[in-house]
């Protein structure tokens, strides 16, 4: 069962602890959206499933209940030593405590290396998790970079819209570029402030991922190239590459039968890609 706003007041009380906003701590307190949320990770027994910002283990238990091998990621100290105490006795739970995040992009070291091991194992690995808000964007990049095949999270509204944009429409950018090169984007509901503990000033959505990788070994290049270009969104695209130091590519706009006057923002991501891929090849 999920546990109520009072239970994980408690919880928290014992732990000398309180929601952190700098954490981006919302709890879930809706039984249905915890099972929700289980639901869209379709997760079985035997599957390894990473739980990033576990928070009071509400999740956690009903994933471990599902038969998945958790590896619980959290960063504040209090709740990491609640949780240890609290599934201290279950084989199949795993507690990383730290960040998730290591950097600006690229994912904690002990996590990695736990993702690298369990690959050898051909086993499937999955996110399930209401994300801290405030590291979701990188995150889910990087764990598809990573090789993670299904990723079903809890996010703010506005980053469940940047990833399933279409090109030229306000929420489209890199974030967009890199989740629909590397994923399928579905966006199953959304959730009202009231599911959430403190309640957050926004609707915040159930998104699934399911890893559809089209970059390969170039995700990190491509995800470089995107986003230098996008820093010059307000240039057009001739100009854009210019300052990126793509000098006398005219030939490649026909060739990719772009207009050189558009801006990038209208590229879609596969015409994002295929801009990579040509000037990659015209510098060999």
């Amino acid at each position: 069962m999920a546990q109520t706003k009072h239970e994980i007041q408690a919880i928290l009380a014992r732990a000398g602890s309180e929601p952190r906003h700098r954490f981006g701590q919302n709890f879930m307190i809706d039984q249905n959206l915890v099972r929700l949320v289980a639901d869209a990770g379709n997760v079985a027994p035997g599957d390894v499933v990473i739980e990033v910002g576990p928070g009071t283990g509400t999740l956690t238990e009903e994933l471990l209940s599902r038969g998945g091998e958790v590896v619980a990621v959290e960063i504040d100290r209090d709740l990491a030593a609640a949780l240890r105490e609290r599934f201290a006795s279950n084989p199949h739970f795993k507690l990383i405590q730290g960040d998730a995040l290591a950097g600006k992009h690229g994912i904690n070291e002990e996590l990695r290396n736990h993702l690298a091991a369990v690959s050898r194992t051909a086993r499937p690995v999955k996110l399930v998790a209401n994300l801290p808000y405030n590291i979701a964007s990188p995150l889910v990049i990087d764990l598809l970079i990573e090789g993670v095949g299904l990723l079903a999270f809890t996010v703010q509204k506005e980053v469940a819209d940047r990833l399933r944009a279409a090109a030229g429409t306000d929420a489209y950018g890199p974030l967009t570029a890199m989740a629909q090169l590397l994923a399928r984007v579905e966006v199953l509901r959304t959730l009202p402030p009231q599911a959430f503990w403190p309640a957050p000033k926004i609707d915040s959505a159930l998104v699934r991922m399911t890893r559809d990788d089209r970059l390969g070994p170039d995700a990190r290049d491509v995800s470089r190239f995107v986003h230098q270009l996008f820093s010059f969104r307000r240039k057009t695209l001739r100009r854009a590459l210019a300052q990126a130091g793509h000098d006398n590519v005219e030939t490649l706009f026909a060739a990719q039968q772009i207009d050189p006057k558009c801006r990038p923002e209208v590229l879609s991501p596969q015409q994002l890609l295929s801009l990579f891929r040509a000037l990659r090849a015209a510098r060999t």
